[in-house]
């Protein structure tokens, strides 16, 4: 069967979050809200699982018309995406290295189009075949950008005149394939409709933090492991065994030590 493959990847947690249980269970929590922002964005998109910090997606393609479609729906992903960071550093009251940089994190896309087989195994059924590894091999490259979509030549030949001068060539060695070449854009160059800038009240940065915590318990408690299989945050090097804290159940504002009577 034919289809269109795209991976939506978020990345941008930087090599300077410490390591500790707030900050990995409210960095779970935030990419969470992404993801599901990505895949509400995602429109006739199949979502065929979510990878860590990454989501899979597919669409079958019945003419090489259908690509085009699809590619332009890459712009509604990302403007979801964008929605949701905005509200979530607007409406941020934590002070955790987590938190904080949630408004640096970053999309970007690969995609590639092929041939694809459904494999089940006991009660889910996966995607399988040779375009299937090949779009996964596209997630490690050079692109020198942080929010861009990485394709493979089949698409980028088949997009119109529009997208396609913004394309710039690009080639990679990947594992099992050999030397292959691709094209990227830039999506801060292409970007049009950007989400307004909100507005939020002390209210609800209260009401934003008390969901956040309640569903990050699981991950104080550890009784769910944070951030497991989260990529782009491995890939800042082998993380060590989160420091045993123990986390406050009150915002940041409500925890101040008080300072220490003055000397008479």
């Amino acid at each position: 069967m034919r289809a269109f493959l795209l991976i939506a990847d978020i990345g941008g947690y930087t090599r300077f979050m410490k390591v500790h249980r707030i900050n990995l269970a409210h960095a779970q929590y935030i990419v969470a809200q992404l993801l599901e922002a990505v895949i509400d964005g995602a429109g006739g998109f199949k979502l065929s699982k979510l990878e860590g910090d990454a989501a899979f997606f597919y669409a079958t393609m019945k003419s090489d018309a259908d690509l085009l479609g699809y590619a332009k729906r890459i712009a509604d992903i990302r403007r979801s995406f964008l929605q949701r960071r905005e509200e979530l550093t607007t409406d941020r009251l934590c002070t955790c290295d987590g938190c904080v940089q949630a408004g640096q994190l970053n999309l970007k896309f690969v995609a590639h189009e092929g041939e694809i087989a459904f494999q089940k195994i006991k009660r889910h059924t996966e995607l399988a075949g040779v375009d299937v590894i090949f779009v996964h091999r596209l997630l490690k490259n050079s692109v020198p950008a942080t929010e861009y979509v990485l394709m493979s030549d089949s698409v980028h030949r088949l997009l119109d005149d529009d997208l396609k001068k913004y394309a710039k060539e690009i080639a990679h060695e990947l594992e099992g394939f050999g030397d292959t070449k691709q094209y990227w854009i830039d999506l801060v160059e292409i970007a049009k409709d950007l989400p307004p800038q909100l507005t939020t009240t002390t209210t609800k940065k209260f009401f934003a933090w008390l969901k956040m915590t309640w569903r990050s318990i699981p991950y104080f408690l550890g009784i769910k492991k944070a951030c497991d299989g989260f990529r782009n945050l491995g890939e800042l090097g082998i993380l060590p065994p989160p420091i045993e804290t123990t986390p406050s159940l009150l915002p940041p504002s409500m925890t101040t030590t008080p300072p220490p009577p003055s000397e008479k």
